[in-house]
């Protein structure tokens, strides 16, 4: 009788039952289960029994560091010296330190974590202090960023004189110094003039102290500098690069002579700023520095306060510079916001003439390749042409420092926060409303790319291909003002004043639904910008132009309604007063597109702030989209009658002891 039989006998006679708890698998698998067990336990054993080697430590100790001999060569360093760059006076405003900060605690010291049972790794702890410097971030200043902004032409200097540094450290150096003859960067130049000697004199502290290295001959110096001059066409002032401060020193005087022969001699400026014609012309002089023995660095550094004439040339001088290696250095002046022109606070230099500040056009910007932003009027305001600050230089002088990784220097005297009027401008300066965080702006360069390029980008995206066609047209055609006011003198000559009105709305009318159809066309590529200058160009153009079209739009149904009678509430009023208003009444079509240019304007504030474009965009929300009549009372009767009756005041006389008005003379070319 097998075991199962048997257990099945056993559990009948104790039961009295016919049937086992268990089946036969059952039984099976748990006699499988004991034996496993079994040969796990014998293994387990047997581990035990063999013998196994003693355990052994492993140990580091740290390394014997022998005395090293001094240093005697001299190397150059990225920190700039206390005295000048960002620490100086007049230093850039976005240029953070890069200077080093002494640890209070060693960070050497680094502890591994064992990597087996067997063996462990001691700390290794460094007995001396380490330096450290601040976290690499986006204050840091980078070549080809596109723009560092400065108070001064000084603090640009100092900090390409420590650019010249580094060039020095990696080989034997050439500057070329190209200066603009302008009259207006007369002040500029005497700052940078006086300024020289200082350079000269840190770049020569290593000569000075008796390094072997600084010789003589110009072969072997390993700075030479050579200067030129530009206007309509360049003049080199230095025959050969020197590097002798006193025939530098010379070849600025002779600059100086000749700027102020151009500005005291109409006949003899041309109003011709050529600058990137001038940087090819000088890099292709000196490119054979490059290549032939002692190979040079070779950094040209261009100082002028306009964006140059010779747009024809730009890619030229662009290509030059990057296959020669020559990165452009520009020390200029700020492009206003989507405009070509700023002015020039112009004060006559000489006392006996008139004082009074003239303002005067001169070619500063974009600082795009094409217009990227809507010119339209604030209904209600007189602050149209004010200028604001891009963030950026003029597009053709950015793009060649970017590409050829240099740096563009935006120098104005009045960089600060908060609005600066006409009369805060300090003179022979161009008077920017309102300055930028060149940080936050940093996010917004535009697109330093040849023609060729921008079209093929515009092509992609309809978004900006609009953008720019409206941007375009909007300023080759003036959108002119309205009228507010109606005085009412009788019936006819109300309904005469309401209909010339009509007619001004009316010429505006088609240009506005030119420009928000040109608008509404790209609307379904916007979401594919990618880029925050696009998007916030885009929003505000969209924004703005369909606010403008609500407001034209009303503007002339309220004249129209005008037109078919009202009456004063009070008899004594005699004026009508067209008032914007939060209300837009004349039509259901016009209230939906007045909720969606709120729409696109709002985002721009919320997407883009401290920006240009925010700036813009709430300054247009100020002005309500609707409109309302008001009345009031101007005395429209008695003016008529004192123009009828010819009364006009008499002119008073001149008091005595009042010195007469100074003469004064026509404005030079600046």
């Amino acid at each position: 009788m097998n075991l199962v039989q048997s257990l099945k006998t056993w559990w009948i006679d104790l039961t009295g039952g016919e049937e086992l708890p268990i089946d036969r698998e059952t039984i099976s698998w748990l006699v499988s289960l004991v034996l496993h067990l079994a040969v796990l336990i014998l293994l387990a054993t047997l581990a035990y029994l063999i013998p196994v080697q003693d355990d052994f430590l492993l140990s580091t100790a740290p390394p014997e560091v022998e005395d090293l001999p001094p240093i005697t060569e001299v190397e150059f360093t990225e920190f700039d010296p206390a005295d000048i760059g960002t620490l100086g006076d007049d230093a850039m405003a976005d240029a953070a330190a890069a200077a080093p900060e002494r640890a209070d605690f060693s960070e050497v010291l680094t502890e591994y974590e064992p990597q087996a049972f067997t063996g462990e790794l001691p700390a290794m702890d460094a007995d001396f202090t380490l330096t450290t410097a601040p976290t690499i971030d986006d204050r840091m200043l980078v070549k080809g960023s596109g723009n560092v902004g400065t108070t001064a032409a000084s603090g640009a200097v100092d900090r390409i004189t420590n650019e010249i540094l580094l060039s020095l450290e990696q080989r034997p150096t050439l500057v070329i110094w190209l200066f603009d003859e302008s009259g207006s960067l007369q002040p500029q130049r005497e700052e940078i003039a006086q300024r020289f000697q200082r350079i000269y004199e840190e770049l020569g502290i290593i000569e000075d102290s008796g390094n072997e290295a600084f010789k003589r001959n110009d072969d072997e110096a390993p700075l030479l500098t050579a200067v030129a001059s530009f206007e309509a066409n360049v003049t080199i002032h230095t025959k050969q690069p020197t590097s002798s401060l006193s025939d530098v020193q010379q070849a600025m005087q002779a600059i100086e002579e000749k700027a102020a022969l151009i500005y005291s001699d109409q006949n003899a400026a041309t109003g011709q700023e050529n600058v990137f014609s001038a940087i090819g012309k000088v890099a292709n002089q000196f490119r054979r520095y490059r290549t032939k023995s002692p190979q040079r660095n070779v950094m040209i550094v261009v100082f002028t306060d306009e964006a140059g004439n010779d747009y024809q040339y730009l890619d030229a001088a662009v290509d030059l510079c990057k296959k020669s290696v020559i990165p452009v250095y520009v020390v200029g002046v700020p492009a206003p916001f989507g405009r070509r022109e700023a002015f020039v606070k112009y004060v006559d230099p000489d006392p006996s003439y008139d004082q009074s500040p003239q303002y005067v056009p001169v070619d500063q910007g974009p600082e795009s390749l094409m217009a990227e932003r809507v010119q339209l009027r604030y209904f209600g305001r007189n602050d149209e042409d004010e200028r604001l600050e891009s963030g950026f230089g003029p597009f053709g002088l950015s793009r060649i420092t970017y590409e050829t990784g240099g740096i563009y220097f935006s120098v104005h005297p009045n960089r600060r926060e908060g609005h600066v009027s006409r009369r805060q401008t300090e003179a022979m300066a161009t008077h920017i409303a309102m300055f930028f965080d060149p940080l936050i702006m940093r996010r917004y360069r535009p697109d330093y790319v040849s023609v060729d390029e921008y079209k093929r980008r515009l092509a992609k995206n309809s978004a900006k291909a609009s953008l720019v066609q409206a941007a375009t047209l909007s300023w080759t055609e003036q959108m002119e003002d309205i009228r507010l006011r109606f005085p009412k003198y009788d019936e006819a000559e109300l309904a005469r004043d309401l209909t010339l009105a009509q007619r001004a709305a009316a010429k505006l009318e088609p240009k506005l639904q030119q420009l928000t159809t040109m608008m509404k066309r790209g609307e379904s590529d916007r979401d594919k910008i990618s880029e925050p200058r696009w998007k916030a160009g885009f929003d505000l153009a969209m924004g703005r132009t369909l606010a403008a079209k609500v407001r034209t739009e009303g503007y002339n149904t309220m004249l129209a309604m005008a037109k078919q009678g009202m009456k004063f509430k009070n008899p004594r009023n005699d004026t009508w007063v067209l008032m914007p208003s939060d209300e837009v009444s004349t039509g259901s079509v016009l209230s939906n597109e007045a909720d969606l240019a709120r729409m696109y304007l709002e985002r721009v504030v919320a997407e883009h702030e401290e920006t240009p474009w925010a700036y813009l965009a709430s300054k247009e929300l100020e002005t309500p989209f609707g409109w309302q009549w008001n009345e009031t009372f101007t005395n429209v009767v008695a003016r008529r009658e004192n123009q009828n009756n010819n009364n006009n005041n008499p002119q008073p006389e001149r008091m005595p002891n009042v010195p007469p008005k100074k003469p004064s003379r026509p404005v030079p070319k600046l």
